[in-house]
C-alpha cells in the first residue's frame, strides 16, 4: 500500500468516526414544570373539578334551607256583612284578623339540618373521589408526555448517527473504499430513520396537547414552560412486603372512595331519622281577633227604638287544627330510607374489599415494575449500548457490514424504547400504589 493510499484510508476512517459521534450543543437550561406543580395546576384549573365543587356549594346552601321554619299564615278580611240592610237594621260589618302557626313536632328541623350537613360531607367526599381519578388520569398523561419526549430524543439521536454514517460513506465512496450500492443503502436507511422521527414527533405533540385537557386551558397559557421529567426510579428502603398491611390500614382510613362510602352510610342514617320525624303530624295553631263595630239605635217617627243597639266589640279566637294521619298507614318512605342504608352498607363492604385488593395488587405491580427497571439499569441497557458501539467500531474498521450496524442500531433502539416503557410503567405503578393507600401521587 502506498503512502498516499494509506493516508486516504486513514482520513476516511477519521471522518467516519467524527461523523458517527452524536452532536451536543450547549443550551441554557429552560424553566420546567415538575409533576407536583402540574398536579397543583390541574387541581386549580380543571373545569370538571370546578363543576364538581359547585355541588358542595349547593349542599352547603341546603343546610341553610333545612333550618327554615314553616312560615306563619296571616288572615284578614270580612267575617260577616249583611247584604240586604232592611232585613236587619242592626247588622254590622264584622272584620277579622288572625295568624296561624305550624308547630313542628319530633324535632323535624334538627333532623333536616343533620341530613343536610351529612349531604355536605357526602358531596365533599364525592369531589374527593373525583379528584382522585382526575389525578390518576392526569398523571398518566404526564408520564406519557415524558416517555414520548424521551423516545423522540432517542429517535433523533439515532437519525443523527445514521446521517453521520451517510456523510462518512459519501467520503468513503469518493475514496473508493465502498461501492455505490452501500452508499445508496445507507441513504435509504437514513430516510427510514427520518420517518420514525416524524412519527415520534407527532406522538410527542399529541401527548403534550393531552396535558391541556386536564388544565381546562392550553398548557402554555397556564404553565408556559417545558415538562420536567425527573422520575424517582430508585426504590426506597420502605418498599418491602412488610409494609403492605400498613398500606392497607392507611387505605381503609384515608382513601377517598372509602370516605365516600362512609359518608353515604352517614347520610342514609340521617335520612332515616328525617323520614321518621316527617311521619309525625304537625298541628296548626290559629289565633284571631274579631272586630264588631258599635250599632247605633234607630228610632221611628214617635221616637221609639226599632233595633237592638250594641256597643263596640273585639273578641279573641283560638283554634288548633290537627290533621288526621290517614296517610301514615303506609310506610313506604321508611322502607325506601332503610333500603338506601342497607345499600350503602353493602357498598361500604365492597369498597373496603376492593381497597385491600387494590393495595395488594398495586404493590405487586410496583415491585415487578421496580425489578424490571432495575434489570434495565444494571445490565440490559448498558449491554445494548456497548453492543452498538462495538458494531459501530467494527463497521468503521471494515469488519462489519452495514446490515450488521443497522440491526445493532434497531436492537439498541428497541431496547431503549422498552426501557422508557418500563420507566413509565414504574411511574404509573408508583402513582397507583400511592393512590391505593390514600396518598397524593408522586413519580
Amino acid at each position: 500500500m502506498t503512502s498516499f493510499t494509506y493516508k486516504k484510508h486513514y482520513l476516511a476512517s477519521v471522518l467516519l468516526c467524527a461523523a458517527m459521534q452524536p452532536a451536543f450543543s450547549q443550551e441554557p437550561a429552560a424553566a420546567t414544570t415538575g409533576f407536583q406543580r402540574y398536579l397543583a395546576a390541574v387541581e386549580q384549573n380543571n373545569l370538571d373539578l370546578q363543576a364538581q365543587r359547585e355541588t358542595v356549594a349547593s349542599a352547603q346552601a341546603g343546610v341553610s334551607i333545612a333550618g327554615v321554619r314553616p312560615d306563619p299564615q296571616l288572615t284578614a278580611g270580612i267575617d260577616s256583612k249583611e247584604l240586604y240592610g232592611p232585613n236587619k237594621k242592626n247588622a254590622a260589618t264584622t272584620t277579622i284578623a288572625g295568624i296561624a302557626f305550624t308547630i313542628e313536632t319530633a324535632s323535624k328541623r334538627d333532623a333536616r339540618i343533620r341530613a343536610a350537613e351529612s349531604n355536605v360531607r357526602l358531596s365533599d367526599a364525592t369531589v374527593g373521589a373525583f379528584r382522585r381519578q382526575l389525578f390518576a388520569d392526569s398523571a398518566t398523561a404526564f408520564i406519557e408526555a415524558c416517555r414520548s419526549s424521551a423516545a423522540l430524543k432517542r429517535r433523533e439521536s439515532s437519525l443523527d448517527a445514521m446521517r453521520g454514517i451517510v456523510r462518512a460513506n459519501e467520503l468513503r465512496f469518493k475514496a473508493g473504499d465502498i461501492g455505490k450500492l452501500e452508499l445508496v443503502q445507507s441513504r435509504v436507511e437514513a430516510d427510514r430513520f427520518g420517518t420514525d422521527v416524524v412519527s415520534a414527533r407527532a406522538d410527542t405533540s399529541s401527548a403534550e396537547m393531552s396535558l391541556s385537557v386536564f388544565l381546562g386551558r392550553p398548557y402554555q397559557e397556564v404553565l408556559g414552560d417545558k415538562v420536567d421529567c425527573a422520575f424517582n426510579d430508585k426504590r426506597s428502603q420502605q418498599d418491602t412486603a412488610d409494609n403492605v398491611d400498613e398500606l392497607i390500614r392507611k387505605a381503609l382510613d384515608k382513601r377517598e372512595d372509602v370516605q365516600l362510602a362512609q359518608s353515604a352510610i352517614d347520610n342514609a342514617r340521617d335520612n332515616i331519622g328525617l323520614a321518621k320525624a316527617n311521619r309525625w303530624i304537625d298541628p296548626v295553631v290559629n289565633v284571631g281577633v274579631k272586630n264588631t263595630p258599635r250599632i247605633y239605635p234607630i228610632q221611628d217617627a214617635s221616637g221609639a227604638v226599632t233595633n237592638s243597639p250594641a256597643e263596640h266589640s273585639n273578641t279573641l279566637g283560638l283554634t288548633v287544627t290537627i290533621p288526621i294521619p290517614l296517610s301514615r298507614l303506609q310506610s313506604g318512605e321508611l322502607v325506601q330510607a332503610q333500603s338506601a342504608l342497607t345499600q350503602a352498607q353493602l357498598q361500604m363492604r365492597s369498597v373496603m374489599l376492593k381497597a385491600e385488593t387494590d393495595v395488594r395488587s398495586s404493590f405487586m405491580q410496583y415491585q415487578a415494575a421496580a425489578q424490571n427497571m432495575q434489570s434495565y439499569r444494571e445490565h440490559v441497557l448498558d449491554d445494548a449500548e456497548r453492543l452498538l458501539e462495538g458494531v459501530r467500531l467494527s463497521y468503521r474498521k471494515g469488519s462489519a457490514s452495514l446490515l450488521d450496524l443497522l440491526n445493532a442500531q434497531r436492537t439498541a433502539d428497541d431496547i431503549y424504547m422498552s426501557y422508557l416503557q418500563a420507566q413509565a410503567n414504574l411511574a404509573n405503578a408508583k402513582v397507583k400504589l400511592l393512590q391505593s393507600a390514600g396518598k397524593r401521587p408522586e413519580i
